[in-house]
């Protein structure tokens, strides 16, 4: 890991930025591909899925659609213990992100006039969940609740079928578990044109959610303005602020479990300890042995790991504050009474006993959450991103008429003389 001793009066937000940057440079192929999948997927509907999914994915279908019947042999593969624990994780999470429901309002403003917001939710989204060699359920929970909270009435799951033609029964155990309402075997760039364009047999959708490889990324920032999305996810990270109270053993290990996500994932620690650092440093080298996914945590750890030895932990979470992580993990002596200075961040971690995968997994608050420096600007997904607002006027003839005249010298001004009869044409004929 490398290591970067902060000068006494800090460093600036473009100082860090240089430090911490990994490349977002986009490849010009990767588009080309990408582009060639949506087209044909627009053009030819389900003929082009199911070509692609044959090309890519090594099995043809005739059906797209998993069965009640998979579903259930699904369940029975992973056994009740694992569908126990899948449904206690949807417990926690739905009730967390039933707190974040809106209700909708209309109250009087001024004498005559009645102001309000309207929440609805999105009618159809689609969610992505990566498949091939990794299987992800808890993705699945994450970001089909909240969709289910909000009262998405039809929520598609899509994610990639093996090459027999079955898909991971961890990933159908847990849609299923979540509330989805259909799962597709299709995948790639090419489940995200169908959810986008529709097919002959897959319905569009208004909205993708969900994370994917750099194809599935690049289709859907090709398709956003047909379709909403929720983000454009970069590799993981983890931010880790402690002292020399914190236990290195445990600080190794939370770094790692970020590492081992990606070559690309990014770790760091903001310490006012040299001592802890390297402790910490030494036991990355030790723990890093004994795990299954060694080269690619070394990878991470070696190209984008860094530790920042600063004067005080007041400079060591300026610095996290500018870095603005993903993760963000406190490890300091009475840790809550730092959250308030906290600006950036996409989800806190407070005290040792915190680590950053029971947010993965189990806790709640949801892990869909912004990447590379975004969570100075976005947060994670939730129950909000599944609903829209409608503002909501309503004006009786006295409000009316005290504002008329002002709103027609507004469209004037603006050249907008049509809008200003609108109005105008009101007065006349009172």
């Amino acid at each position: 890991m490398e290591w970067i001793e902060v000068p006494d009066d800090g460093l600036t937000l473009q100082e860090i930025r240089n430090i911490t940057k990994r490349s977002q440079a986009e490849n010009a192929g990767i588009r080309q591909s990408v582009e060639d999948i949506l087209t044909a997927v627009q053009e030819e509907g389900d003929r082009a899925v199911r070509e692609l999914t044959e090309k890519f994915d090594g099995v043809r279908l005739d059906s797209f659609l998993v069965t009640a019947e998979e579903i259930e042999e699904a369940a029975r593969k992973v056994g009740p213990e694992f569908m126990d624990i899948l449904t206690e994780a949807r417990d926690n999470i739905r009730a967390y992100h039933e707190r974040q429901k809106q209700e909708s309002w209309m109250d009087t403003f001024r004498d005559g006039v009645r102001l309000g917001a309207r929440y609805t939710p999105i009618q159809r989204v689609g969610v992505y969940v990566p498949g091939g060699t990794a299987a992800y359920p808890s993705t699945v929970l994450m970001d089909v609740i909240p969709a289910e909270v909000a009262g998405v009435p039809s929520i598609a799951v899509f994610t990639p079928p093996a090459k027999d033609g079955s898909v991971n029964p961890y990933i159908l155990a847990a849609a299923h578990v979540a509330g989805a309402t259909e799962i597709y075997k299709v995948g790639g760039a090419q489940s995200i044109a169908a959810a986008a364009f529709g097919t002959e047999s897959i319905p569009p959708v208004f909205k993708i959610v969900g994370p994917g490889n750099a194809y599935v990324a690049m289709a859907k920032r090709l398709v956003f303005g047909t379709v909403g999305i929720d983000m454009i996810a970069g590799p993981s990270e983890v931010g880790i602020l402690a002292d020399e109270n914190a236990n290195p053993v445990w600080v190794a290990a939370d770094l790692l479990a970020q590492a081992e996500h990606d070559r690309r994932a990014a770790v760091f620690l903001a310490t006012p300890s040299a001592a802890l650092a390297s402790a910490v440093e030494g036991e990355v080298e030790k723990q890093l042995a004994e795990l299954p996914r060694q080269d690619i945590a070394a990878a991470s750890v070696a190209d984008h790991g860094k530790i920042f030895i600063t004067k005080d932990r007041q400079q060591a979470i300026d610095i996290m504050n500018l870095i603005a992580p993903e993760h963000l993990e406190i490890d300091f002596p009475d840790a809550e009474q730092y959250v308030d200075q906290i600006q950036n961040a996409g989800a806190i971690f407070i005290g040792p006993y915190t680590p950053e995968p029971i947010g993965d997994y189990f806790a709640g608050p949801n892990h869909t959450l912004p990447t590379m420096g975004t969570a100075a600007f976005s947060s994670p997904l939730g129950v909000y991103d599944f609903v829209k607002r409608s503002s909501l006027l309503s004006y009786n003839k006295e409000a009316f008429d005290k504002v008329a005249e002002k709103v027609i010298r507004f469209a004037n001004v603006e050249g907008l003389q049509a809008h200003g009869l609108a109005v105008r044409r009101r007065i006349d004929e009172n």
